[in-house]
């Protein structure tokens, strides 16, 4: 059984996560689906062809090369489980945009907890970006870059 099926937390060894180089260009996806189940509005909401499946109960697939960073597929997952990772503007900060569906929404400039996928804190972080589609909103906080496999989450405390 692999871990995250015990935990309930997937690690950053259970999914595909761009190198370093790929990192140092610029906004990438990070897709953290695990579950085979019946699912591709990621794949259809891509417009550079990055996000690919075989069949439609697979795992996404992403071209870390053909990724823009452009977020659109942040928030058309229903699974909550697509971030962009930006560490290509700071030697000692990283952005991470990720989804957000709870009141209150932040705004831009305000300070919150970042919290890693067990809920717990990691640090205080910058709201520099918020965007909404449809009932999602999607989050972009700057962060530690020693963070930015652990930040998927968010508190706001108003």
């Amino acid at each position: 059984m692999i871990d995250y099926e015990k935990t309930g937390v997937v690690k950053k060894g259970d999914i595909d996560v761009p190198d370093d180089e790929r990192l140092e260009k610029g906004p990438v996806v990070v897709i953290e689906c695990v579950e085979n189940i019946p699912c591709d509005p990621c794949v259809a909401v891509c417009n550079f062809g990055a996000i690919d499946m075989d069949e439609i109960t697979d795992v996404p697939d992403i071209d870390f090369e053909e990724c823009t960073g452009c977020a659109l597929c942040v928030t058309e997952c229903p699974g909550l489980a697509i971030f962009v990772v930006d560490c290509s503007y700071s030697e000692e900060k990283c952005k991470v945009t990720m989804p957000y569906e709870y009141l209150p929404v932040p705004e831009e400039g305000d300070e919150v907890t970042a919290l890693n996928r067990k809920g717990e804190e990691v640090q205080k972080a910058k709201v520099t970006n918020v965007r909404q589609s449809g009932k999602t909103y999607a989050l972009t906080l700057e962060i530690d870059k020693e963070n930015v496999w652990d930040v998927r989450g968010v508190e706001v405390k108003r």
